[in-house]
């Protein structure tokens, strides 16, 4: 009964962020419609469990394959901000909503480890032998578990600001994170009913910040110059107004799911991990904390990292090209 009542409680504050919404966008301005997204934005196909999991395809149809996997929270329209260039420099980007977000069924008590197998669904579908895989942020761990999953399918795999395990033995894991994100980290650690109460309200909020000024989805946040700037960037805007209005169709289970995953057993061994692999991240990242990355780097086997001097959380646009023509060729 009291789960009842908290969904219950959870929808009624979505509703009222959703008609916030329409309220601002009428001042505002909607998000502008773009044929080439409606063309490619949705496809769908049937986990081995029979989920449905919704992914979509950015860039040069007759590219190398990629699989971009967005951040937390995100979903599969948090794609490449330039995609444009994804055709000239020859990627085909693939991004799918992990479980919970977006068109995606909700798998529960899932683990890092399981995307593998989901991405492995929608790569058979598209005929894909080999791929590499890049992941941004939540999506980090992400990239890597498929790395470990799929060694004989992976070609490539880089992991841009992603949390290590927790806890990570010798890393002080929450040393250097914002007091927002520490906070999260908490609610996770108290349990699944704590997050929903919790990520509903945010979520709620986002969605109507967002709409109005997409630059404010992490205020409160100590950020970096650097992250502020790219906040500004009109295409980064437009790919956060577009991935907010879709990523809690349905609630925030995918949300309340990937913070679980991270403070829970990933099921991946990082040592393990034969494909090549690049971690990237921001001296300055107060999101995720570079002590992360030095983490991951050192216990990923002839792993190559790349630490961003002056760089935060948020990635450049123009260089994510670069970093997925790389992953996707090799050079």
């Amino acid at each position: 009964m009291a789960r009842w009542v908290q969904w219950t409680r959870l929808h009624r504050l979505i509703r009222r962020s959703e008609t916030k919404i329409r309220a601002t966008y009428a001042v505002f301005g909607a998000p502008a419609s773009d044929a080439r997204i409606e063309s490619n934005m949705i496809d769908t196909i049937q986990s081995a469990d029979g989920r449905r999991l919704a992914y979509a395809q950015w860039g040069d149809s007759d590219g190398r394959p990629v699989f971009f996997l967005h951040g937390t929270p995100g979903c599969r329209l948090d794609r490449p901000e330039r995609e444009r260039r994804l055709r000239e420099v020859g990627v085909r980007a693939v991004t799918y909503d992990r479980p919970g977000y977006g068109a995606s069924d909700r798998h529960r008590g899932r683990c890092v480890a399981d995307c593998a197998g989901d991405v492995r669904v929608i790569a058979d579908a598209l005929g894909l032998d080999q791929f590499a895989v890049v992941g941004r942020s939540g999506g980090g761990p992400h990239a890597l578990a498929v790395a470990a999953g799929l060694p004989e399918r992976v070609t490539r795999s880089q992991c841009h600001v992603g949390l290590a395990p927790y806890p990570a033995e010798g890393l002080d894991w929450l040393a250097g994170m914002d007091p927002e994100n520490v906070k999260e980290i908490n609610w996770a650690l108290e349990g699944e009913d704590r997050l929903f109460a919790e990520l509903g309200r945010e979520a709620a909020e986002a969605q109507v910040r967002v709409a109005a000024d997409p630059a404010s989805l992490l205020e409160g946040f100590e950020l970096p110059a650097a992250d502020l700037v790219l906040l500004q960037d009109p295409e980064v805007q437009q790919v956060m107004r577009e991935a907010m209005a879709e990523m809690f169709v349905h609630g925030v289970a995918g949300w309340v799911d990937d913070d679980l995953s991270f403070v829970t057993g990933w099921g991946v061994d990082l040592e393990s991990i034969t494909v090549p692999v690049e971690v990237r991240f921001g001296a300055s990242d107060v999101l995720v904390p570079a002590s992360h990355g030095d983490w991951l780097a050192a216990h990923l086997p002839g792993a190559t990292a790349a630490v961003e001097t002056g760089k935060g959380h948020v990635g450049d646009p123009d260089e994510m090209i670069e970093h997925l023509r790389r992953a996707a060729y090799g050079d």
